[in-house]
């Protein structure tokens, strides 16, 4: 078979373009530390970086309404301890007040002590959250709960908060409303709520009270503690769910990273041994190609 003089050109050209196009790559993924730099490199490994991205962005988004959620349940977690806190105090100056021996400048000081109490509470139940809505409200609302014109203070807030999705297919609700938190106490009476209990403890505590209004209220106040406990032990179940989601998108991170660096990251050491080895064969394809070009006719022909 004769090889033409074109051909004996045509095959160390491609040669070295094909070569020069191999040491190209190669001088990237060293520098980038990525042996998929398109589709055309690996198309299977490039759908999956792909698709471990969206998990990525999927998962970031996720982290972050996570850590909402925790900043609200720590809110309220925070509110609810000072409202058990103040409901302990009324308890105490309801024992106290209950005790024969207590004057009437006695109860007159423990009812400014139960004022006070309630206007404490109501400022806690007022509470904004980081976004600026009240922590108590439910789903709309400046305040959770209002003076009305008769005095007496209700809950004014409505619905429920919106759930904070957390997963595929996982949501939470971060807050509590007033209602659920502080309304539809077992009352010796019949259902009430905190702000009512207190209120009648007040009124007991007033001259010329009728009897057993302060016996009435601690038994109220132990049903509202017990009320607010109950309340306090869902939201720490949630802050605990929480942490176990937050942990489960560290370890998914783990393993995607994982499994990307399997897909894509180069070997340095095996990418430098295959460059040093493409440039010589380079080199070596250059000078016999510029050694073929300097031949003339007579050189043949010797």
């Amino acid at each position: 078979m004769r090889v033409t003089t074109a051909q004996s050109f045509e095959r160390p050209t491609l040669l070295m373009a094909s070569l020069n196009k191999r040491a190209d790559t190669l001088q990237t993924q060293i520098a980038t530390g990525s042996k998929i730099l398109a589709p055309s490199d690996s198309a299977s490994g490039w759908q999956q970086l792909a698709g471990l991205k969206r998990a990525a962005s999927d998962d970031g988004a996720y982290d972050a309404n996570i850590k909402t959620a925790q900043s609200l349940l720590a809110d309220t977690e925070g509110a609810l301890d000072a409202v058990e806190t103040q409901l302990q105090r009324a308890k105490a100056f309801a024992i106290q007040a209950n005790s024969d021996t207590v004057s009437a400048e006695g109860r007159a000081a423990i009812l400014k002590d139960v004022e006070a109490i309630i206007a404490d509470l109501l400022g806690v139940v007022n509470a904004k959250d980081s976004r600026g809505y009240p922590l108590f409200g439910g789903a709309s609302g400046d305040v959770a709960y209002a003076r009305q014109a008769v005095g007496s203070i209700a809950y004014v807030g409505t619905g429920e908060a919106a759930p904070i999705p957390v997963a595929d297919g996982v949501s939470i609700t971060a807050t509590e409303t007033g209602a659920r938190a502080f309304g539809g106490i077992a009352g010796t009476n019949g259902a009430t709520d905190m702000f009512a209990i207190l209120t009648a403890f007040a009124a007991a505590l007033q001259p010329g009270a009728e009897d057993g209004g302060i016996e009435t209220a601690m038994d109220d106040l132990d049903a509202a503690l017990d009320q607010v406990n109950t309340t306090r032990a869902s939201v720490g179940a949630r802050a605990f769910r929480m942490d176990l989601e937050a942990e489960r998108l560290i370890d998914a991170d783990v393993a995607r990273e994982t499994t990307r660096s399997g897909i894509e990251d180069v070997d340095t050491s095996e990418a430098i041994a295959q460059l040093q080895k493409t440039l010589t064969i380079l080199q070596a394809t250059q000078a016999s190609f510029t050694k073929l070009t300097s031949m003339s006719l007579f050189d043949y022909l010797r």
